[in-house]
């Protein structure tokens, strides 16, 4: 009986060692051994696969060793490798012989035989339309067999990308008495570093922007009066880091207006559906934020939807916002898979968007995806280049990023400032509804294009300045007068704040103030103080240009901040609710500029200046706190 079990067990052993196997390798091009990202892998028959990570690397359960494992990539010819004795297998693709420029391969699948098929789609403006009859309904790029279950290799480096912040140094006035940068209403810094704490993550310094952070949060300053598109607040006190400084804060109001005064609008919804958008927090998330949007649409609206992956393709012609069930069931139908071009579907969405512009309208493209361009047209320069080209045609760009790990966030945050745009970051559904629906005014319609500030302090009684934040949003002084030189938006309903730390003069040092200048001739110098610098009535005065959304040409408004600021009185709860936010930074950016300010103090402020909170989104900042507390 003992010689019957091992028998038998010896029969089973070869059975049993291939009962899981782990097959794991990496996606190349077969020429120039480049690696490729968003290759799909795939076991036959056992229905199971997935993409490969930026590095080209995957790893696949493959149950059996007489399993075949395919690989499929668009413009390579499929590869098909049978399991064998290595547990390593690396796929060599040959690219496909290239098409005639004007045409794009589409990879599909047929949903009975699981074999893939190459269509072929002209790529001119009829076929994009739907116009040439059965090109309208080609279907989605990368419509996968559903039966087929695509994971995330769980064990992927992580790369995603912040661009470098060298946080902004003290100036000394009678040296630099010019401090010009662009205003920023972008807000995906904070919505990242919220989603980093909850899910305990390592928060990268990088993605600490100060100035998202302050301008996540609404505030509350009165209405601009006459015709200008937004009001100008401004306010001194104490500093909370610094006790030893002054901190000055700058309001913007944009203007409000009814919704239902608004114009119509063409939006584009330009749609990464790449393998790398294939997670739950990516294109499943993707989905229910635009669903949001779609459900605020008037009849007046027009929606469009441009996907893109290996190839970009029009999904949605131009459709009416009362014409809710079609745009929903076109965005329920998208999928992910496959490589990313990028560059192909912002060229086509901008297309669309001229093609079918308002000229008396909004007319707008966007864009959402992770940011991970690796087909095609995908440099940083390039992408720079086709933004800037495209936005002379008065369509501005919204940005939406999603998901982590191999997040691009200093390509989205480019794109979106190129593209006279906003970028966002919806970590969840209260993020989306706080873009597509609380904030959607602003988000959505433009008041003011290539809005700059540019301030000069009056060394007789400021010493030295810093600008809390905005590190990348600086400006050369020259470039404030230079309407060619392109900066922020400003929606509809908008604030923008910003926070300046000021060393004021005492009464020596305004003595020692008086020395030669060599420099252009200024408001408080010219070769010397000016007898306006030594009255002492104004400590500086603000500019600001900018450009109404259908002009090429600025317009200038200029604001004295006196010196009946100087006078200490209780900060308002905007003063503290952004010196909350701002000190918060600083700690998890661990900034030397911070000398006083620890958690307990932010909470202790930051709970001061709740005010109204309608949205709860200061609440939700004062639990952010608690859970960073608790890491």
């Amino acid at each position: 009986m003992k010689f019957k079990i091992i028998f038998l067990f010896l029969i089973l052993l070869p059975a049993l060692s291939f009962a899981q196997r782990i097959i794991s390798g990496q996606v190349m091009d077969a020429n120039s051994r480049q690696v490729l990202s968003g290759a799909h892998v795939y076991v036959l028959i056992e229905n199971t696969g997935v993409v490969s990570d930026l590095n080209g690397d995957y790893k696949i359960l493959c149950k059996s060793d007489k399993r075949q494992v395919k690989c499929l990539y668009p413009g390579y010819t499929p590869l098909t490798i049978n399991v064998e004795k290595s547990d390593t297998i690396n796929f060599y693709l040959v690219p496909e012989k290239v098409k005639p420029a004007q045409y794009d391969t589409i990879l599909t699948f047929d949903p009975e035989t699981y074999e893939e098929q190459i269509v072929i789609v002209q790529n001119d403006a009829s076929s994009y339309f739907g116009i040439q009859g059965e090109q309208k309904d080609y279907g989605f790029l990368h419509d996968l067999n559903p039966d087929i279950r695509y994971d995330s290799n769980t064990e992927s480096s992580n790369t995603d990308d912040f661009s470098s912040i060298e946080e902004n140094k003290e100036c000394q006035v009678i040296e630099e008495p010019l401090s010009t940068f662009s205003i920023d209403v972008d807000c995906a810094s904070y919505s990242v570093l919220r989603n980093a704490i909850k899910e305990n993550w390592d928060i990268p310094e990088n993605s600490i922007r100060l100035e998202e952070m302050i301008n996540y949060f609404d505030y509350d300053y009165p209405q601009p009066k006459k015709d200008l598109p937004f009001s100008i607040n401004t306010e001194l006190a104490d500093c909370p880091w610094n006790p030893s400084r002054k901190l000055l804060h700058i309001g913007l109001q944009g203007k409000e207006i009814n919704y239902k005064k608004l114009p119509p609008s063409h939006l584009v919804f330009l749609l990464d559906v790449s393998g790398s958008m294939s997670n739950a927090n990516k294109l499943p998330l993707l989905k229910t934020a635009f669903k949001l949007l779609v459900s605020e649409l008037r009849e007046e609206d027009k929606i469009s939807i441009v996907v893109y992956a290996g190839a970009a393709g029009m999904v949605l012609e131009p459709t009416s916002g009362i014409e809710k069930e079609k745009i929903l069931e076109a965005i329920e139908k998208l999928k992910a898979g496959g490589s990313t071009a990028g560059g192909a579907g912002i060229d086509l969405a901008y297309k669309l968007a001229k093609e079918h512009f308002l000229p008396e309208g909004n007319n707008r493209v966007i864009l959402a995806t992770d940011g991970d361009f690796n087909v095609g047209l995908s440099s940083d320069a390039a992408l720079t280049s086709l933004i800037e080209e495209k936005r002379k045609d008065n369509i501005f760009l919204s940005v939406l990023g999603f998901g982590m790990g191999n997040y691009k966030d200093n390509k989205l945050e480019l794109l979106a400032d190129k593209g006279n745009g906003t970028y966002a970051y919806i970590d969840n559904e209260m993020e989306a509804r706080k873009v597509f629906v609380h904030s959607l005014r602003g988000s959505l319609f433009s008041i003011a294009k290539d809005v700059k500030i540019q301030i000069e302090f009056n060394p007789y009684l400021v010493q030295s300045y810093r600008l809390v934040g905005y590190e990348n949003r600086l400006l050369n002084n020259a470039d404030f007068a230079d309407d060619t030189k392109d900066a922020g938006e400003l929606g509809v309903g908008h604030t923008v704040t910003a926070l300046y730390e000021l060393v004021l003069n005492d009464e020596k040092q305004k003595e020692s103030a008086e020395v030669t200048i060599n420099g252009n001739e200024l408001l408080y110098q010219h070769r010397a103080l000016t007898s306006i610098a030594k009255k002492g009535k104004t400590f500086g005065q603000i500019s600001f240009r900018y450009k109404l959304p259908k002009e090429d040409e600025s317009k200038l408004i200029s604001h004295k901040l006196s010196t009946k600021l100087l006078k200490n009185k209780k900060p308002s709860q905007n003063f503290r609710f952004s010196a909350a936010v701002a000190g918060f930074g600083m700690i998890v950016r661990q900034s030397t500029s911070n000398k006083t300010l620890d958690l307990e103090k932010i909470q202790q402020l930051a709970q001061s200046a709740i005010g109204k909170d309608k949205y709860g989104y200061r609440a939700g900042f004062l639990m952010m706190l608690d859970s960073y507390g608790k890491r």
